[in-house]
């Protein structure tokens, strides 16, 4: 069977889920027993998203092979259960830069290189390169932007040429738009819908199906309405409601019959939809048997999408426990030792989360010392646990001097340093410590107890490590260096081993957790929170047990 291309556009305003919606369709169709992958492309002129600033584009999403990505293929992971790579995700910035490149090699021979054909075909290249590279049943393209953004022209044009490059028959364009309710008229209107698609079908691509943000149900007259004016069938209006989780929208759209539309129009060969496990995860989510209070302490804390993979690694966690995991965000910077007991008093576990510069710092080794001597389950990921280290080395192990050469390049005892062959590296973007690495880890610890097995592979983004100049002087005073890297020797996981429950990890754990697979460290995290909640010892092997 040919590969399936399903193009998918947004129309009316930015941030209205097609992410969410690409996942979710995916998500029915590997139910269906499809081969499916989602690809985005992206029109910003950066390579990648890895310089970027929190706030303007959220998490950078770290695939297997290093890739620095959109964190839309976070939802792609995590609702399909699949490995996503480099080319998963495509910017302008590398469609032009790849361009250039075969233009200095020569590559076009002497042609007055321009955007149709030229940068039109690289886009092509990228989105026909990944279906045939596993030999998928469908590959979902999210374009990103609005379209009528100048930015996204040479992606929807790269579509239309390639509908007719694979064949009308193997591709599929369904556009996400929104009917707004007018409270001052009382009624929702479908102008914007009619608007967006008129200005889709102006660049050559006409939608086989409508996905309608609302607020309120889409009646009979307004789907008819939407058809009429749309040039679509009736059946081919779907409604998108806003849902009190992302993990229900897989069954709204189901029930609304998406991918019964997008199976019949694309002839594709399935069975019906086992969503049985997938109901019983939502079904978890809705109605908990317990409920608990976590802090998650950041510089980033005000824009949540900065934490995205980490507050749906919780959702995850927290299901395997049968608790709603309620994140109290904590901004590092307000936390001082004098207010950290009130700000933090309430919470049953502390996760002090990932990021880069010194602002905040202060807070964050605040914190990590008020889950130390307080017995709160602690858990920290990259920055985090080097605070933690940063922290027990001055105040456990007699070097009141230590710090990272991060915050302090001629700190007294550097206990996190540059990884030595980041010292002479300039450029910023791509050029950290990315991807998928081994790591070893030490018998009778907590990590241990979570994973199951000594030998787990986990991803990086990182600069600095833990200098094993102060190993043993910090091992001498109670940390334990739960896990190495044995190509490196660099530590990749500490612990306290006298305290119920306290991880630091110097990986993204985050990044590998899915519906179908929790991450360990999250069910254990939870799990022990939970039983702190309950003044109650914690059991790792209970929480191993809930991840198989």
């Amino acid at each position: 069977m040919a590969t399936k291309y399903i193009f998918v556009t947004g129309g009316v305003t930015s941030s209205l889920g097609k992410g969410i919606i690409c996942a979710s369709l995916g998500r029915l169709l590997v139910a269906r027993g499809l081969r499916v992958t989602v690809q985005k492309l992206d029109p910003y002129i950066n390579v990648d998203p890895g310089t970027m600033n929190p706030y303007e584009h959220g998490e950078v999403y770290v695939t297997d092979d290093g890739a620095e990505t959109d964190l839309d293929l976070g939802h792609y992971e995590r609702f399909l259960g699949i490995r996503t790579s480099q080319e998963n995700n495509v910017t302008t910035g590398r469609v032009y830069y790849d361009v250039i490149m075969k233009e200095r090699h020569g590559e076009y021979l002497g042609k007055t290189v321009q955007v149709i054909p030229h940068v039109t075909d690289e886009i092509k290249s990228h989105v026909i390169g990944l279906g045939e590279s596993e030999n998928f049943d469908v590959v979902i393209v999210e374009i990103g932007g609005t379209v009528g953004d100048i930015e996204s022209l040479p992606y929807i044009e790269a579509m239309r040429q390639l509908r007719y490059d694979v064949g009308r028959k193997n591709t599929l364009s369904i556009h996400l738009t929104l009917v707004p309710y007018l409270a001052a008229a009382g009624e929702l209107k479908t102008k914007p819908t009619q608007h967006s698609v008129k200005t889709l079908s102006e660049s050559g691509m006409s939608p086989d199906l409508l996905v309608c943000r609302s607020e309120y149900q889409l009646d009979e007259s307004i789907r008819k309405k939407i058809a009429l004016f749309c040039n679509v069938d009736y059946e081919d209006v779907i409604a998108s409601l806003d849902a009190d989780s992302i993990y229900e929208v897989p069954l709204l759209m189901q029930a609304e019959g998406l991918d019964s539309r997008v199976i019949e129009k694309l002839n594709l060969p399935a069975k019906n939809a086992d969503l049985k496990k997938w109901k019983g995860f939502v079904d978890k989510i809705k109605h908990p048997t317990d409920e608990i209070t976590i802090a998650l302490v950041g510089k980033y804390v005000e824009h949540h999408d900065a934490y995205k993979s980490i507050a749906e690694a919780l959702i995850h966690g927290g299901a395997m426990n049968d608790t709603r995991v309620n994140i109290k965000w904590v901004q590092s910077d307000f936390i001082t030792p004098e207010n950290v007991e009130k700000r933090l008093q309430d919470v049953s576990g502390i996760l002090v989360a990932p990021g880069f510069g010194d602002r905040g710092i202060d807070g964050k080794l605040a914190a990590v010392k008020y889950a130390r001597e307080n017995n709160i389950p602690f858990f920290g990921i990259c920055l985090g646990m080097q605070c933690a280290v940063i922290e027990f080395a001055r105040n456990c192990a007699g070097l009141s001097g230590a710090n990272s050469t991060e915050f302090d390049e001629n700190c007294e005892y550097p206990v996190i340093d540059f990884m030595p062959e980041q010292l002479e590296i300039e450029d910023k973007g791509g050029t950290m410590r990315l991807g998928k690495y081994e790591c070893k880890i030490t018998g009778s610890t907590k990590a241990r107890a979570a994973y199951g097995e000594e030998m787990i592979e986990e991803r990086h983004r990182h600069r600095f490590e833990v200098n094993n100049k102060y190993r043993e002087k910090l091992f001498d005073k109670g940390l334990m260096i739960a896990g190495i890297n044995p190509e490196r020797d660099l530590v990749e996981m500490i612990e306290i081993e006298s305290h119920p429950w306290f991880v630091g990890v110097q990986f993204h754990p985050e990044l590998k957790s899915t519906v179908n697979e929790p991450h360990p460290l999250f069910v254990a995290f939870v799990g022990a929170s939970l039983a702190n909640s309950k003044g109650k010892s914690v059991d790792t092997e209970e929480s191993k047990e809930a991840v198989s």
